[in-house]
């Protein structure tokens, strides 16, 4: 109980930890290499855009604390101190558990992301993360905070069903956090490299397609993490139809500076849009 007590302590700084540092790299690199290079994504356009997309990405966390305390590892060590889910009741080596826990979260995330461009109900609260108009390391962190704890409790539940080792858990939200913010990055990458890393992870140029007004792309590269769901399922798309430096970014319905507004990003779920998609058939 008392290494339960201290990994349940120490959690929240090594998460903070890997996001400051990962951050830090990001955004550096996008200065040094940026993929595309426009309004959006520079000068005072960009600072309001960070500004909303890390207050959003604050009131997330604090909503999430608030409703869903535990979160994905507290739920992982509440589970183990309880004997619950499949693993333990297998009798899986602490070494399997962990790695199938790992790909199977990763799979999980992947589905709940497809259902969120599926089904209408979600699609309505998902939709603010695809209303940022510039796609770069801070698109990472605009969820909405009901999209946040949707999909915690999600995460959770997978977990408890597991029975996931809970370094395993912590693992796999420190990659998937770090993953999200490279795939979101606005970075350029050789095409070579791309192409290799791509085959396993998903690289920015990759996701940036999902980013895309055109509801084609857009419903398609749903990984966060690993690319391999997306080819298993028919949902790849290997390049853009307008190029990786002409792709428009953002959703058809709303192309103003108020996307950047956090008011207006919060109050989305509940907004009709004057042309409106429908995503689910």
């Amino acid at each position: 109980m008392n290494e339960a007590y201290q990994f349940t302590e120490s959690e929240p700084l090594l998460r903070l930890g890997a996001f400051g540092l990962i951050f830090l790299v990001m955004a550096i690199t996008e200065l040094v290499a940026p993929r595309l290079e426009r309004p959006e994504l520079a000068g005072a356009y960009k600072s309001r855009r960070w500004v909303t997309n890390i207050a959003i990405v604050l009131i997330s966390s604090l909503a999430l604390r608030l409703v869903f305390p535990l979160a994905a590892v507290g739920t992982a060590i509440w589970a183990q101190s309880k004997g619950y889910g499949l693993f333990p009741l297998l009798g899986l080596p602490i070494w399997l558990a962990g790695i199938l826990a790992f790909i199977i979260l990763d799979f999980a995330v992947w589905l709940e992301h497809l259902v969120s461009h599926k089904w209408p109900l979600l699609w309505r609260i998902h939709r603010m993360h695809h209303a940022d108009t510039g796609v770069d390391l801070t698109t990472a962190l605009r969820f909405h905070p009901l999209e946040i704890v949707l999909s915690m409790v999600w995460k959770a539940a997978i977990v408890v069903a597991m029975g996931a080792p809970a370094a395993a858990v912590l693992a796999f939200e420190i990659v998937l956090n770090g993953a999200a913010m490279f795939n979101h990055a606005n970075i350029r990458l050789p095409k070579p490299v791309d192409r290799v890393l791509r085959r396993l992870i998903v690289t920015p140029d990759m996701h940036r397609i999902h980013h895309s007004t055109d509801p084609r792309e857009t419903d398609s590269n749903y990984g966060f993490n690993l690319s391999v769901w997306d080819r298993l399922f028919a949902t790849y798309t290997r390049d853009p139809r307008r190029g990786d430096t002409d792709i428009e970014i953002g959703l058809a319905e709303w192309r103003g500076r108020e996307t950047s507004q956090l008011g207006w990003s919060l109050a989305l779920p509940f907004r009709n849009p004057s042309n409106n998609r429908k995503r689910a058939q």
